[in-house]
């Protein structure tokens, strides 16, 4: 019997990347063989994300796509979309399977027969029913990993589907994080990228804390990097900054979500901060690390934000030190609270807004770049290939150029920053130093 052969897309977050991954092993595990998307696989599986816009578009081109390569494909819809809508997804030509939050990781007992169906077959328990956790991490992928610690959102913000597609706030044990490290440690990764829904509410259904396995994870052997993804300003507590401040291997990079400047329109949200909040753990961050990267999450043109609204966040951001921005442009969805309210903004004032925003990041991060030309920093460096150039990321977040070596994949070197180059965003760079081999 010939192997068969899978592949995979995945949509959206750091989170989904992980647990596109993981499902990946546990195939491999069962004697499939992943291909690339272009390769006309026997299996597609494409696991969804319902916080960008036209979810159901994006899912329908992927779908069409796969079934160019191989029309006789079996095609599996994972991840939130799936959660949300089953039933619009089960009725997209060339659809199998839609699986839902509790089932993805069951995956392979879905493929015992290959046989396509005339409309998608749909496995999906009640969200408020889903209680259980699947530790996943990426592997393979790039030079980092992302390491799922937490799953789900106990927080309602009113544009969010978050929860309706996930559940209820949950998460990994600090000693099942400690193993699935070792596991990425000992697979070469340097650099571990700690992921989830709303990480700093680890623990919540354990009784441990995000600190406590911060500390834990500092005495991973052999792991270079820990690097904290999105985290909300009311959990990025002044312990866990001290924390980051000190630590050997946790790197000075945070990504907060704001979304709103006015604390008006934050109050709409259900957000549970005002911007002073805001403004203070910004303000403790720099004055222990001055050169910690700082990224933030806005969104814009959310129910009744007026144009003074807008220019309130423009000004708070403009003032913040902050060092870059991801820009959401607000888009409606029909299970939340903020699709019922009034003061709906019309779409071009969104784009414009939306335009203002990223043209405020880009001299933001110019600015938080050329602060650091001149100096030397370690940068761990991407397989990738462009155009003789090969990419890395210093400790905090500066995405450096240099020749292609491939010597220097999946190494640190010490490299001094020397050109911003600001039609890619990144700073050319001069390897100073032998490539650094870790240990601890």
């Amino acid at each position: 019997m010939s192997t068969k052969k899978v592949s995979f897309y995945t949509l959206g977050c750091k989170l989904n990347f992980s647990e596109t991954s993981t499902i990946a092993r546990q195939l491999n595990e069962q004697g499939f063989e992943r291909v690339d998307f272009e390769q006309g696989a026997d299996v597609y599986v494409i696991n969804t994300c319902s916080v960008t816009d036209h979810a159901d578009k994006k899912c329908r081109k992927v779908v069409k796509e796969a079934l160019k390569f191989n029309p006789a494909a079996f095609v599996a819809i994972v991840g939130c979309y799936a959660q949300l809508k089953p039933q619009e997804i089960a009725g997209i030509p060339g659809v199998d399977v839609v699986l839902g939050a509790a089932e993805k990781f069951n995956l392979i007992e879905h493929l015992s027969v290959l046989t396509k169906r005339e409309r998608g077959e749909v496995f999906n328990t009640r969200i408020k029913d889903v209680d259980s956790y699947n530790a996943a991490y990426s592997v393979g992928d790039r030079t980092r990993s992302f390491l799922k610690v937490q799953d789900g959102c106990d927080y309602f913000c009113s544009f969010c589907t978050i929860p309706l597609a996930r559940g209820k706030s949950r998460s990994d044990t600090i000693a099942n994080v400690l193993k699935s490290a070792c596991e990425i440690v000992n697979k070469g990764v340097k650099e571990i990228v700690l992921t989830g829904v709303n990480i700093g509410d680890f623990g919540v259904n354990t009784g441990e804390t995000f600190l406590e396995l911060l500390h834990e994870l500092e005495q991973t052997e052999g792991l270079a990097r820990i690097r904290i993804s999105s985290i909300e300003p009311n959990l990025l507590t002044d312990e866990i900054i001290q924390f980051a401040s000190v630590s050997q291997k946790i790197v000075p990079h945070f990504h907060i979500p704001l979304q709103s400047g006015s604390d008006k329109i934050l109050s709409l949200m259900r957000r549970k901060y005002q911007r002073e909040l805001y403004v203070n753990r910004v303000a403790k961050i720099k004055a222990l690390m001055p050169h910690a990267c700082i990224g933030v999450d806005v969104i814009v043109g959310f129910p009744g934000e007026t144009q003074a609204d807008f220019l309130d966040t423009y000004t708070f951001l403009n003032e913040l030190d902050i060092s870059y921005l991801h820009v959401f442009t607000y888009s409606e969805r029909v299970n939340t609270t903020a699709y019922k309210m009034e003061g709906r903004v019309p779409g071009a004032q969104r784009a414009e807004r939306s335009r203002m925003l990223h043209i405020l990041s880009e001299k933001k991060r110019r600015f938080f770049y050329e602060q650091h030309l001149g100096k030397t920093y370690e940068v761990l460096f991407e397989a990738e290939q462009e155009k003789g150039f090969m990419h890395g990321f210093t400790e905090n977040y500066i995405k450096v150029k240099v020749p292609y070596d491939p010597l220097l994949i999946n190494e640190l070197a010490w490299v001094e920053l020397q050109q911003l180059n600001p039609e890619d965003e990144t700073v050319s760079g001069e390897i100073k130093s032998e490539v650094l081999h870790h240990g601890t």
